[in-house]
């Protein structure tokens, strides 16, 4: 009976209060929408004062409401921190930035259904990196976290970069949480990821230069990716060399030899160690040792592949076998089906041949790595590099020898015009050997201005005598 009275009573009074519970509902909803619209448009404008309050409300009141409460936010309390007066107001809002970065996973882990975890970790461990947090352990945990869990938007080179310098340093420091092993291991994972970050940049730079090279006009939106593209295929390229500077300390072939001696015994079945432990030897000029054949011939025999099949030409290369190191660099590429990475390998083939002095054959291999990959820059580097050795062979007088340069000019500026990587290279270069053509004096005197001149010897190409 005491049920019976109470229930009807309990409704009574829920009918009443429900439309309140729903009014404050929809005030709440109002104030959020009211707030982020007011702090939003503030932070466009890098009004980040203004902004604040709202987008602190927004952030305490109703953190699930939007993706933009985080992305505007790391710029807020970056700039507050950029901009305090103190030390100690500074410090509050770096960590005030950390909590937001642990805020942002749990309240948007995922950007249209994709994982964004490694995103934001990494940017956490970036921002400890970037204000000089002192606990180099929990920095390196912290992109070890992000790097483990979401390894796909882990994406950004610079805090890819500074994963691998803290484990460095914690290595150096004498940190047991990172081995000289470890340390290896973490090398090759990172230089991995920067090659599939620079294959994903380089497929879509191509895309712009096939069209470019077909005479259509790109359109706004595809020159600015062109620029973008060109900035972030730079940025990868100047933070891989950041940690291969820092490697080249610690992976010489005193330490290399004896750290893959010690293990190879239980990684002989692990081809990925094999095949990694192999170029690193070749990397460091190593493979002269035993042990870089013992490593090659087992992994051939594990796993037959592009790699192995590379550095059995290597083998053969030191055997003085330059006819079957060379059948191997073929079937090395035969066996690779990534056309990118088949680019690659052509240019080491390349750089093989040219290291031989077989020009023509080495410039055939760099053709065909640029005709896979049209943004490969190195390549015409590398092509411009065995013109300029040539000049003095080729030529039917001393102007003619020369202007071989300018040949080697155009060439070298292919590479910049393709590569914004290294196009501050590919214009030293151009200035050199604009520097050794001959002069505009030479060009007066010879009285050949616009002519052509054919060169015969392996080249078989021309150019064109600039006009005065």
């Amino acid at each position: 009976m005491k049920i019976k009275m109470n229930t009807p009573k309990f409704l009574f009074y829920f009918v009443l209060t429900f439309p309140f519970f729903q009014l404050q509902s929809q005030n709440s909803s109002v104030d959020c929408r009211e707030n982020l619209s007011i702090f939003a448009e503030s932070a466009k404008i890098k009004n980040y004062k203004a902004a604040y309050e709202p987008w602190m409300s927004v952030r305490v009141n109703c953190p699930k409401y939007s993706l933009a409460t985080f992305q505007y936010g790391e710029l807020i309390l970056k700039d507050f921190i950029k901009n305090s007066s103190g030390e100690e107001d500074k410090k509050i809002y770096i960590n005030d930035l950390l909590k937001l970065y642990d805020e942002w996973a749990a309240n948007f882990p995922q950007r249209k259904g994709v994982n964004q975890i490694g995103k934001i970790y990494s940017s956490k461990g970036q921002a400890m990196i970037d204000n000089n947090f002192e606990d180099k352990l929990k920095i390196y945990q912290t992109f070890e976290y992000a790097y483990n869990n979401d390894i796909n938007s882990f994406s950004n080179p610079k805090p890819l970069a500074y994963y691998f310098i803290t484990a460095y340093d914690l290595y150096t420091s004498g940190n047991p949480s990172v081995s000289l092993e470890v340390l290896f291991n973490k090398y090759e994972d990172l230089t991995e990821r920067f090659e599939a970050l620079r294959i994903d940049l380089a497929k879509q730079i191509d895309v712009i230069l096939k069209k470019e090279e077909s005479g259509v006009a790109l359109t706004s939106k595809e020159a600015s990716n062109k620029r973008r593209y060109g900035v972030n295929s730079n940025a990868v390229s100047s933070y891989l060399t950041l940690i291969d500077q820092k490697i080249s300390k610690v992976a010489t072939c005193d330490i290399l030899i004896p750290l893959y001696t010690k293990n190879f015994e239980k990684n002989k079945n692990n081809a990925l160690w094999i095949s990694r432990a192999a170029g690193r030897l070749d990397g460091k000029e190593c493979s002269d040792d035993p042990l870089f054949v013992t490593l090659v011939e087992q992994l051939h025999k594990l796993e037959p592949s592009a790699n192995s099949a590379f550095y059995l030409g290597i083998l053969n290369d030191k055997r003085g076998n330059s006819d079957e190191a060379l059948k191997y660099y073929q079937e090395s590429v035969e066996l690779e089906s990534d056309n990118y990475k088949k680019a690659n390998i052509l240019y080491r083939i390349a750089v093989k041949l040219k290291d031989k002095g077989r020009k023509s054959s080495s410039r055939n291999y760099a053709e065909r790595a640029l005709s896979l990959q049209p943004s490969l820059g190195k390549a015409y580097i590398l092509i411009a590099s065995l013109y300029a050795s040539s000049a003095n062979a080729c030529g039917d007088s001393q102007f003619n020898k020369r202007a071989v340069y300018w040949l080697a000019a155009q060439t070298a500026q292919k590479a910049g015009r393709v590569d914004a990587s290294i196009r501050k290279t590919a214009n030293n270069f151009v200035a050199s050997y604009n520097g050794r053509a001959p002069s505009k004096t030479d060009i007066f005197t010879e009285g050949n201005q616009g002519k052509t001149i054919t060169f015969s010897c392996w080249i078989r190409r021309s150019v064109k005598v600039p006009n005065l």
